[in-house]
C-alpha cells in the first residue's frame, strides 16, 4: 500500500512539472511572436512602417518609432517598407505654396496699376505669410531648399512692404521676388494655372520675369506707361 501511495505521488509531481514547463513554453512563444510582429515607424513619416532599422522610402531615415497597432484588419493595406517602396516616387508633398502665390499676385496686380500703397500692403501680408509657415510640414529632403528660397523672398517682400511711395524701389525687389516665386513653383508645383511672363526692356535691357494668373500681359514693371510690354514665356 505504501508503495502505491509513493508511486501516485511521484506521478502527480511529474504531471505538475510538465504543466509548468508547457506554460513557460507558451509564454515564451507568445512573447517571441509579439516581438516579431512589432512594427516601427519613420519619425518623419509615421504612416511608413516596417522592421526596426529599415529605411523610409520617402526620406531615407531609419524606422525607429514603435508603431501603434490598429485593431482593424489591414489585410488589404500594405504596411511594410517593401510594399511602400514599390509605389510611385513622391514628387510633391502635402505642403502647399498656394497662399504664398496668392499674396504674391496681389503685389503684382497692385504694381500693374502703379498702386504703390496697395503693393506695400500686399508685401506686408506676403512677409507675414512666410513667417507663419511651419517648416516641419515640409519633407526633410526639400526643407533646406525651401528655407534658402524663402529667406531671400521674405527680404524682398519686406522691402516692398516698407517702401510704399517708392514704387521704383518696390519694383526692383519685385523682380528678385519673382525669381524666388518661380523657384518655389519648380520645387513644389501648384494646382493653379499660372504663366511666366517676361519684360525684355526692364533694368536697362537686362529683362525680368513675373508670374501671372492670366494670359493677358499686364506689365508690373512699367504699369500704365507700357502696360502691354512683354511676352508669355511659358505656362507653369
Amino acid at each position: 500500500m505504501k508503495y502505491i501511495i509513493l508511486s501516485a505521488l511521484a506521478i502527480t509531481l511529474m504531471m505538475v512539472s510538465c504543466n509548468q514547463k508547457n506554460e513557460q513554453a507558451k509564454t515564451t512563444n507568445s512573447e517571441t511572436t509579439e516581438n516579431s510582429s512589432q512594427l516601427y515607424a519613420c519619425p518623419m513619416h509615421p504612416e511608413i512602417t516596417g522592421k526596426k532599422g529599415d529605411k523610409c522610402p520617402k526620406c531615407g531615415m531609419e524606422l525607429t518609432e514603435p508603431a501603434v497597432q490598429s485593431t482593424k484588419s489591414t489585410s488589404n493595406t500594405p504596411t511594410d517598407v517593401t510594399a511602400e517602396s514599390t509605389a510611385a516616387p513622391v514628387t510633391h508633398t502635402q505642403f502647399s505654396i498656394d497662399e504664398i502665390i496668392n499674396n504674391y499676385l496681389k503685389v503684382k496686380n497692385a504694381l500693374t496699376k502703379d498702386d504703390t500703397q496697395n503693393a506695400g500692403n500686399a508685401g506686408k501680408v506676403l512677409y507675414a505669410t512666410f513667417n507663419a509657415i511651419n517648416p516641419s510640414a515640409i519633407e526633410a529632403k526639400l526643407k533646406k531648399e525651401y528655407l534658402d528660397i524663402a529667406d531671400d523672398a521674405k527680404e524682398h517682400a519686406e522691402h516692398i512692404g516698407d517702401n510704399a511711395g517708392k514704387i521704383d524701389h518696390q519694383r526692383e525687389h519685385f523682380a528678385m521676388l519673382s525669381e524666388d516665386i518661380n523657384d518655389l513653383i519648380k520645387v513644389f508645383g501648384t494646382k493653379q494655372k499660372l504663366f511666366q511672363d517676361s519684360c525684355p526692356m526692364y533694368d536697362n535691357g537686362k529683362g525680368a520675369i513675373w508670374i501671372s494668373e492670366t494670359k493677358d500681359i499686364k506689365n508690373p514693371y512699367y504699369g500704365n506707361k507700357m502696360m502691354g510690354c512683354g511676352t508669355v514665356k511659358k505656362e507653369l
